[in-house]
């Protein structure tokens, strides 16, 4: 008896894509992020989902408004599914950011480090996995859902497979892409990560033919 956890990451957001935009208040999807939410709904039709969660970031909840729509459940919010709270980091450009001494040692140690007025990654991994045994505590087994961002992802998988939060590059998470980990009591597998395949563009029947 396991639970399906689908992991999911909000669609792309309207902002540059340059800047940290942690939990900064009015970043909606952009045109591309509305497809990709469309598209991320009709991977979970009527009755594929025993659960929907969502961070309470709008990108988020925005995303799973189009799972809502395609699954017929209300997405609940969760703030242990939120954006990690980057603290002054918020809404800088990443070129500034590389001259932040803090910034080198988040990337570099992100086993010890903290944003500056911020989450430490300490409290990061206590946060998700508080999230991961949340959720399977109140579903045991089937598919549950859950919109919210690239870090949280990332450590939730870095926590299944045993790895150190310095192992974060590592693993691509894309906007609008499913990560799927097996969960049961005392243990979990790591099943899919990063697909995509529901977003990308079909290739035309002439390319396919030629090809």
């Amino acid at each position: 008896m396991a639970l399906m956890l689908h992991l999911l990451r909000h669609a792309l957001h309207d902002h540059p894509p340059d800047m940290l935009c942690g939990r900064m208040a009015g970043v909606r999807l952009a045109a591309e992020g509305e497809r990709q939410a469309a598209c991320l709904g009709r991977r979970f039709p009527l009755g594929s989902l025993d659960a929907l969660l969502t961070s309470p970031v709008r990108r988020c909840r925005d995303t799973a408004a189009a799972l809502e729509r395609a699954c017929g459940l209300p997405a609940i919010v969760d703030p242990a599914a939120d954006e990690v709270d980057f603290g002054d980091w918020a809404g800088q450009r990443f070129p500034a950011l590389q001259a932040d001494p803090r910034w080198t040692a988040w990337n570099l140690d992100r086993d010890h480090a903290a944003a500056p007025g911020g989450e430490t990654t300490h409290a990061l991994r206590a946060r998700v996995i508080a999230l991961l045994d949340g959720i399977l505590g109140l579903h045991p087994q089937g598919h549950v859902a859950v919109m919210t961002h690239a870090e949280i992802v990332r450590t939730s998988v870095l926590h299944i497979l045993g790895l150190p939060m310095q192992a974060y590059d590592r693993l691509e998470v894309s906007p609008a892409s499913i990560t799927t980990l097996s969960l049961w009591m005392g243990g979990g597998r790591l099943l899919g990560l990063n697909d995509v395949s529901h977003i990308m563009a079909p290739v035309p029947m002439r390319e396919m033919e030629s090809a």
